[in-house]
This record gives C-alpha cells, sequence and structure tokens, in this order.
C-alpha cells in the first residue's frame, strides 16, 4: 500500500517554467519525473510505478509473442559501429567517450551491432532459426534541442528486438508477429494509435512502418486518406506523379522585366494583369511558379556540396522530410559565402538554366515528382529583377532526378486511390523495420542453409519506447484537472481518501485500504491529517488513478463516495458492499 503521509512526493500548484506540452506539465506537478539536465529525468515513486507498468505490458506481449529476452551494457566498443560506418554517421547525436587506455567507446543509442554479433557467436546452421531476441535498455543520443519532457530526451528507454531468418519470406513472417504483437502491446496500454507507412532512415532496410500517437503536441506529421486505408509519416508520402503533358501549342520560353516582384503572390499578380504575359487557358498561380531552393549539404566525412530543390511555388521544402532522405548526411541552406563560391546563382532569381546539369555547374538538381515533362513555368532567369515565362520541363530544361521533400498540403492526392489526404499530428511510440541484410553483411552474420552452403541472414528490427510510452499515454489521458491513466498503467487502482477531523473515517479507510490489497487492487490511501478535503481531491485528480474513493462525511450514513476519474460520474456506494462493488469497477 502507497501512503501519501510517507509517500516521496510533492505536487506542485505551478507549472515548470520550461513545460511545452501538456504531458511535461502534469507528469512534474503531479510528481512523477523531475528534470536534473536539459533532456534527463529522474523518476519518482509514483512515476517509476507507472513507468514499470508499462515495460511489464511490454515484456509480457513480447514474451508471449515468443520472444526472448537479452540484456546488453549501455557501454559499447567503437570497432563494431566502425565495421557498419555508424561511428562517422550518426555524427553529432552519439556520445563518445574514451578509458584510461585511450580507447574508444560510445554510449549505445541503438544495438544492431550487438545482436547481430551475439548471434553470429552463437548460431552457425540455418536449424537455428528464426530467432527473435529483444531487450529493454537505456538508450543514449545526445539531441541537438531535447524537448517536451520526457518525450524527447537524450536518456530514454527502448524496447528493441531483433529478428533472424534464412530467406525474405522467415523475414515477412517475423515481421508480421511483431506487428500482431505491437497491436496487442498499445491496445492493452490503453492507447489509441494509427500505423503509418515509414521510412527506415539511418536504419537502412525496407518495409517500414511506425506506429503513431494521435495527439496535436505530437512532432511527427502523418497524412490518412479520405477514401481508403492509406496512412503513411509525411516522410513517407508517395506524390502521385502527373502524366506528361502536350507542350506543342506554348510558346518558347522568354525573359521578362520582373520590377517589384519581391514575392511569389505580387509575381503571379504581375504575371496575371499583363496583357503580354497572361496565359489563355486560366490564370497563372502560385503553383505555376518554380521555386529554386539551393542547400550545402555535409557528409559524415565533413565533405560539402551544393543541392538545389525546385518545387512548385505554392509549397516550401519540408525540412523533415528534407533530413529523411538525406540521412545520414545533413544540410544548411545556402548563405552568402556559399553564393559568392557559386556566382551563377543569383540570389532570389535562380533557374535552371543556371543549374543545368551536375556535370556542368557542379550543383546536383533535383525537383518535386509534379514537375514532368511538358508542365509550364514562371522561374528565375538568373538575373536580378527577371523571370522566365513559359519554362517547359523537358523541352528547356531537364533536371538531374526528383526528391520528394515538398511540404505535404491537406487534400494532396492519395497515393493509393486518388482521394485527398487529410494531414494529422502524433507521437512515434513504435517503429518497426524489415532491416534486410545490411547489418550482417557487415558484420558477417553468416549461416550454413540445408545445402550445405554460406548464406547471409536476413533480420528485423522492432522498436518501442518504454519511457516515450509513459508521455504519450499522458498526453492522451489528460484534462484540465490532471491525469487519467488507464487501469493497467496507473500507480494504483484506488486513491482512497480519507477526510475530516474525527478518527472515524480514518479508522474505516484504514480497514477498508487492507481489504482491499487482500482483494489484489492497488491502494494509494491519502491517510494525511490537517490537510483539507479540497487540497487531497485536487491532488486526486492531479495524479490522476481511475478511481477514486473517499471516506468521509456519508460515513454516518454508512456510505463511500466511488467517483470515476474519466468520466466524473460519483456514486455513493454502502461501505459494508465497498470491497466487491469497487473489485466490480476495477474489472
Amino acid at each position: 500500500m502507497l501512503r501519501m503521509s510517507t509517500l516521496f512526493l510533492r505536487t506542485l500548484r505551478e507549472d515548470p517554467a520550461d513545460a511545452e506540452v501538456p504531458s511535461h506539465r502534469l507528469l512534474v506537478r503531479a510528481g512523477y519525473v523531475r528534470r536534473i539536465a536539459p533532456g534527463v529525468f529522474s523518476w519518482l515513486p509514483l512515476g517509476y510505478l507507472v513507468y514499470r507498468n508499462i515495460e511489464n505490458i511490454i515484456r509480457a506481449e513480447m514474451d508471449r509473442a515468443g520472444f526472448q529476452e537479452v540484456h546488453f551494457p549501455s557501454l559499447l566498443p567503437r570497432e563494431p559501429y566502425e565495421l557498419t560506418g555508424r561511428w562517422t554517421e550518426y555524427g553529432d547525436n552519439l556520445f563518445r567517450l574514451q578509458d584510461r587506455r585511450k580507447g574508444d567507446y560510445l554510449l549505445g543509442p541503438t544495438h544492431e551491432e550487438m545482436f547481430t554479433l551475439l548471434v553470429k557467436g552463437e548460431y552457425s546452421s540455418y536449424k537455428d532459426l528464426p530467432l527473435v531476441l529483444y531487450q529493454i535498455q537505456t538508450k543514449f543520443r545526445d539531441e541537438a534541442r531535447p524537448r517536451a519532457g520526457i518525450l524527447r530526451g537524450r536518456e530514454f528507454v527502448m524496447k528493441d528486438s531483433y529478428s533472424f531468418d534464412i530467406d525474405d519470406a522467415g523475414l515477412e513472417k517475423s515481421y508480421q508477429r511483431h506487428r500482431d504483437a505491437y497491436i496487442d502491446t498499445f491496445t492493452r496500454l490503453g492507447m489509441e494509435f494509427v500505423i503509418v507507412s515509414a521510412m527506415s532512415g539511418a536504419m537502412g532496410g525496407s518495409a517500414s512502418e511506425e506506429f503513431l500517437a494521435p495527439t496535436e503536441v505530437g512532432e511527427d506529421t502523418f497524412v490518412r486518406c479520405s477514401a481508403c486505408d492509406y496512412a503513411a509519416n509525411v516522410e513517407a508520402v508517395v506524390t502521385p506523379a502527373p502524366a506528361s503533358l502536350d507542350y506543342s501549342s506554348v510558346s518558347p520560353a522568354h525573359a521578362e522585366q520582373t520590377p517589384d516582384t519581391p514575392t511569389i503572390a505580387s509575381l503571379v499578380d504581375l504575371a496575371n494583369e499583363r496583357a503580354d504575359l497572361v496565359r489563355a487557358d486560366r490564370a497563372w498561380t502560385a503553383a505555376d511558379t518554380l521555386k529554386n531552393v539551393v542547400f550545402m549539404v555535409s557528409s559524415p566525412d565533413g565533405t560539402e556540396a551544393p543541392l538545389a530543390i525546385g518545387l512548385p511555388g505554392d509549397r516550401e521544402v519540408d525540412m523533415t522530410r528534407l533530413e529523411a532522405v538525406l540521412q545520414p548526411r545533413q544540410s544548411r541552406p545556402f548563405e552568402d559565402s556559399d553564393f559568392t563560391k557559386y556566382p551563377t546563382l543569383m540570389k532570389g532569381y535562380i533557374g535552371p538554366g543556371a543549374l543545368g546539369s551536375a556535370n556542368s555547374s557542379g550543383i546536383n538538381y533535383l525537383v518535386d515528382p509534379r514537375i514532368v515533362t511538358g508542365t509550364r513555368w514562371i522561374t528565375g532567369a538568373d538575373i536580378s529583377g527577371s523571370h522566365v515565362f513559359d519554362l517547359v520541363a523537358g523541352r528547356d530544361f531537364t533536371p538531374d532526378g526528383f526528391i520528394e521533400v515538398a511540404e505535404v498540403l491537406p487534400g494532396d492526392s492519395c497515393a493509393k486511390c486518388g482521394s485527398g489526404l487529410q494531414l494529422a499530428r502524433g507521437i512515434e511510440i513504435g517503429h518497426i523495420f524489415q532491416l534486410g541484410r545490411k547489418y550482417a553483411q557487415a558484420l558477417g552474420l553468416k549461416v550454413l542453409d540445408e545445402n550445405g552452403q554460406l548464406v547471409t541472414v536476413t533480420m528485423g528490427s522492432y522498436g518501442i519506447g518504454v519511457s516515450r510510452a509513459v508521455a504519450a499515454v499522458a498526453e492522451q489521458s489528460h484534462d484540465d484537472r490532471g491525469l487519467i491513466w488507464p487501469r493497467e498503467v496507473a500507480p494504483a487502482d484506488i486513491h482512497l481518501i480519507a477526510t475530516g477531523k474525527e478518527d472515524a473515517p480514518f479508522d474505516a479507510a484504514e480497514s477498508l485500504s487492507g481489504q482491499l490489497e487482500a482483494a489484489g487492487l492497488r491502494v494509494l490511501y491519502d491517510d494525511r491529517r490537517g490537510v483539507s478535503p479540497g487540497v487531497k481531491f485536487n491532488d486526486s485528480e492531479l495524479i490522476g488513478v481511475p478511481t477514486i474513493v473517499v471516506v468521509g462525511k456519508r460515513l454516518v450514513d454508512g456510505f463511500i463516495e466511488v467517483k470515476d476519474r474519466r468520466t466524473g460520474e460519483r456514486t455513493d456506494i454502502a461501505i459494508t458492499d465497498a470491497v466487491p462493488a469497487l473489485l466490480a469497477v476495477c474489472g
């Protein structure tokens, strides 16, 4: 039993100054976590109970699926990460350190290399496979911008599991087993979740899906089709490329002076106002302008190269999508010093003419998939104050390729059925990948097949953010008064409150708490003397145990009050019937 009189707990009336999202605000105020450094938090007793409940649910579902638990250290040697290239690829996100002998180590951000080497050291035959191993382990990533409390930290706990199969057919089965186990896990956690197509990023591989908890404060944007079951993280959205157009009737491209057009909107207005620039079929729009944005892209080895991206002028480059496409490379916008190095680029008036092909200009020019042969554009003329009109893709310029980095807008076409897309935000709570043979190849994980031939094992990788799930549940389960935990996650089943100045309510509550504990219910008992009922009630709503029981003024009539924290519904029950009644309530 947890007694509020001795529990290591201080609830706060004011929000922490650095709190950006409800979960951060409420977990601190309710005494679940405390910040000790940017992106680093301590768990207090109530918080650690919730964390362990979530961890136990995840572990139970992994075990039920037949997966086996192992445990690796967090302090790892450099060499395996050198072999896979990730010692360099992780860049500044990696915590690096040296021992007294100047040997290089890292604090593990993820453990693909360790799992792969473990299986390599133990197994050598196809008869040993399939195999799935998992761990629940602390990870470390030097986030540039830790934020939102435990949602985006530098130290966090993950469940990561890895499947090992002899062939791709086996990988498909292991992937589906994990997908099913994740559905069961998040259902038990009482969460609303969406499964979306995703990119594999630095992990590599294919067939990647994310489990997202929809919430307005989520860092991930995802899309859902209004008509079919298509759903994808915005980074993985595929733009249906339009068909090529007949451009035989389009006049030759011509450069025009365009003074006083500092914005795309002003440029479009000019094009529609001047008789010599209007088009016969319809008015020009922002989507008819070709915006060319230049970035400097750096590789993990420190080398830099320019990248120009062409996209319709009614859209911006989505930096999250660009980051996902470029990983492990990083990008930054062109600066004045970069323009000095490439004098053919006129800032604000960059057109395909100055970009040419990568072989001639030294600039790789990639465009949005909507820029297909025959499309007609207004774009920069590479001269200050001038734009080119009627520039036709495929006739007047040819890009080096295509890139999916334009922002996705509500109503964009679904790649599966063509209907309009809807945008929403969510928190990533799980991610599953078909890794393939990337790590097994790099680290030499091979086994003998049934014909006695050495084959490279194919792998899958599957993660759940354990500590992040605490915050994700809190984001979905709260109101303006505090937290509202799902029962399996909550630190207790019953928050029992004794009120009044007399001994009778406290004696009755003491007896009832013992009976409830004996019946298998977890009880948080507010036995504090000299604390007002208002403070106790406010604390109970802030802490968020799903069922609140008050032993107070109705005790003289033989009744206690039961409140459902989620609905606010209150019911009086006879104290003599309390145990069976509360067992029924708690399921």
